[in-house]
């Protein structure tokens, strides 16, 4: 092939991409430049002075005619590099092509830095990224590690907040062979809240209001960071309305105002509430309830005597476990009622001094007992179903809510032993009325009764007819004689 003559232009385009950000003056040191060894010292390490920058590269003095190159990427964002700036350097040898130096100023860093920290130093690293350990960083050039315990006072389940910033930190480990560092925040964090905590602890009063951040919530209340000091916020004291646990209002992380109940610097305790800001609704229901109200409200609670009604954020009633139904023998509330159960209730009683309002929920529904007279009267004839078995006698059941007694006595004619041995809980008997008492609730009855009047009238009705006897013949009189 004939090989073709040079193209001129194409020529000037590559020596402008090659040497176009050099100056004249830079061309010049650079043909003129004859390498020459640099001697590092006792730790492999040279001095320099930058002199331009161009692009990608810093270029650095190193001594006479001597210039060597320093990747601009080895700075850091924050810290460019400038003109005249004096700096350790460690060689890497000449390039080939250029005859200048390969410089690396992270490896000098690193090795400044590994001289001079010691264990609980305190540095500044920043955060470059993070894995399921915890957090990876860097100091100068060393290579940091940070536990995920060892970030913060409180855990967090995602690091990618952290990614980027600058965190000041205690070297807790150095590996000087493989140059890496083990970090922890948590230390430093501990030291700072321990000075506020001493500072913060005799400027708390009783009365005081105070911001504070929820750290964590138990069964009994929340602890709240004041700045240093944790304070309790019991559950009793998060709200006028009752809660069934801390976190029915908060979450932990919360930002909350709160005030100071109680200060006991001898057992660093301090008390905390938060309903005491607001304003106490049983002052605001003076004149608001009376006897005979009909008011709704939700269970609450349920108590063995009884269940706690809330008629209003607040303020609660009391319905006593006889005051729940007419028509059901309630052994406790529950067998009726269960929390956040909506209910009409009526109010027997309000004492707003003593924060009592007694409620109903039996009094807005009819008595069977005041029409009891009308349906069973003395001597008739009534059946129901045995309920209850007691050493006296055993209730049954006439209608529901209504109940009658048969005592022991009225079981049977016959001497009884124990009543078991005449009834069971579930029979259906027919029975004699033998007294009735609405006021107090009463009916008095008899199974003796009812089966003495059965006895009779089924004996006449199966009794046989009873025979005539037959007439005696009338022997013949005798004539004269014997007869034979």
């Amino acid at each position: 092939m004939v090989p073709h003559d040079p193209d001129d232009s194409q020529v000037s385009r590559e020596l402008d991409d090659q040497v176009g950000d050099l100056t004249p003056e830079d061309l010049v040191r650079m043909s003129t430049r004859t390498p020459r060894v640099v001697h590092p010292d006792e730790r492999g390490r040279i001095a320099g002075r930058i002199v331009s920058i161009h692009g990608p590269d810093v270029f650095v003095d190193v001594g006479g005619k001597s210039e060597g190159v320093i990747p601009l990427d080895e700075f850091e964002p924050d810290e460019p590099p400038t003109v005249g700036q004096k700096l350790d350097l460690i060689p890497h040898g000449f390039d080939r092509e250029s005859g200048l130096m390969r410089l690396s100023l992270k490896e000098a860093q690193v090795e400044a830095d590994l001289d001079t920290l010691r264990v609980g130093d305190v540095v500044k690293a920043r955060v470059t990224g993070s894995n399921i350990g915890g957090l990876e960083l860097r100091v100068h050039g060393l290579r940091g590690f940070m536990p995920m315990s060892q970030v913060d006072l409180v855990r967090h389940d995602d690091f990618g907040s952290f990614i980027g910033r600058w965190l000041e930190s205690e070297v807790t480990e150095i590996d000087r062979r493989g140059k890496n560092l083990v970090l922890s925040r948590r230390r430093v964090l501990e030291r700072e809240r321990e000075e506020e905590r001493k500072q913060l602890r005799f400027q708390l009063t009783e009365g005081q209001i105070r911001k504070g951040i929820v750290r964590r919530l138990a069964e009994f209340g929340a602890f709240v960071d004041l700045g240093g000091i944790d304070g309790l916020l019991h559950v009793s004291d998060i709200s006028y309305a009752r809660l069934n646990h801390p976190s029915d209002v908060l979450k932990e992380g919360d930002e909350i105002e709160v005030k100071i109940l109680k200060v006991d610097l001898v057992k660093d305790r301090v008390s905390l509430g938060m309903k005491q800001l607001g304003t106490d609704p049983w002052t605001l229901v003076e004149g608001k309830y009376k006897a005979g109200d009909t008011v709704d409200g939700r269970v609450t609670r349920l108590m063995d005597f009884g269940a706690f009604v809330e008629i209003e954020p607040g303020v609660e009633g009391l319905i006593p476990v006889s005051e729940i139904s007419w028509t059901h023998r309630v052994m406790h509330p529950k067998d009726v009622l269960k929390p956040g159960d909506s209910v009409r209730v009526a109010i027997l009683a309000a004492d707003l001094g003593k924060r009592k309002i007694s409620l109903s929920l039996k009094a807005l529904a009819q008595d069977p007992w005041q029409t009891v007279s009308e349906r069973y009267t003395a001597n008739a004839l009534v059946s129901g179903a045995v309920t209850r078995i007691t050493n006296f006698g055993a209730f049954v059941q006439l209608e529901e809510g209504v109940e009658g007694l048969i005592h022991i006595s009225q079981l049977s004619s016959q001497r009884v032993r124990t009543v078991a041995d005449v009834v069971k809980v579930g029979d259906v008997i027919q029975l004699r009325v033998l007294s009735v008492d609405p006021a107090q609730h009463r009916i008095s009855l008899s199974l003796k009764a009812a089966k003495e009047e059965e006895v009779p009238a089924a004996a006449a009705a199966t009794a046989e007819p009873v025979a005539a006897k037959p007439e005696k013949k009338r022997k013949r009189e005798l004539r004269g004689g014997l007869s034979y």
